[in-house]
């Protein structure tokens, strides 16, 4: 994340950038603590819940359109060059391992969970793997990407009303976006084992 944009939330004293600009820009990180940093600095900006909601999904569109031409490229090469396709059933064997068979992840609900648990990018990777066009494709990453974030945004903000504080709430958030997948997975393996 841009220490630029972080900064404004760990430091009340900075003067913020414009709510929905700023979260804007956070939401179109595609990894780590932009929805939550985003959410709060939308929120303190004054921007409602639905419009955060509206600035995610075209955060979403603009990755569409930027990403599809490197996930093309990667495809295509995957057939000539050995290590992309090595790399390529690697994806697949993990998102398997993540909880999508080989069936279910080709499907519109399971391309939906693989964007939901994983992230949007792979979710388009597993749609085009499957089959799925530019279109199609994009609307299952971004329906299970837009359920993530709808989650985040709700969590966060509760959050901050409990807590009252944007830095801890961010902090919080944060942690919890890392070592709630782990202990999930741990709990998985301990029911399937």
């Amino acid at each position: 994340m841009p220490a630029d944009l972080v900064h404004p939330l760990l430091d009340p004293a900075t003067p913020r950038p414009p709510g929905a600009w700023g979260a804007f820009l956070l939401f179109l990180i595609p990894v780590g603590g932009g929805i939550p940093a985003g959410v709060l600095l939308a929120r303190a900006g004054g921007v409602s819940p639905p419009m955060m909601a509206v600035l995610y999904f075209l955060s979403d569109v603009v990755l569409a359109f930027v990403l599809e031409p490197f996930i093309r490229l990667l495809l295509a090469l995957g057939r000539w060059v050995p290590v992309l396709a090595q790399l390529g059933r690697r994806l697949g064997a993990a998102l398997q391992r993540a909880g999508g068979t080989a069936t279910a992840a080709r499907g519109p609900l399971g391309l939906v969970l693989v964007s939901f648990t994983v992230d949007p990018i792979t979710g388009r990777t597993a749609a085009a793997a499957a089959g799925h066009g530019f279109l199609p494709g994009w609307a299952l990453a971004i329906t299970g990407d837009m359920l993530y974030f709808a989650l985040l945004m709700v969590s966060t903000l509760w959050l901050r009303g409990a807590l009252g504080d944007e830095r801890l709430t961010l902090g919080v958030m944060l942690l919890l976006m890392l070592v709630l997948p782990s202990l999930v997975r741990r709990w998985k393996a301990r029911l399937g084992g």
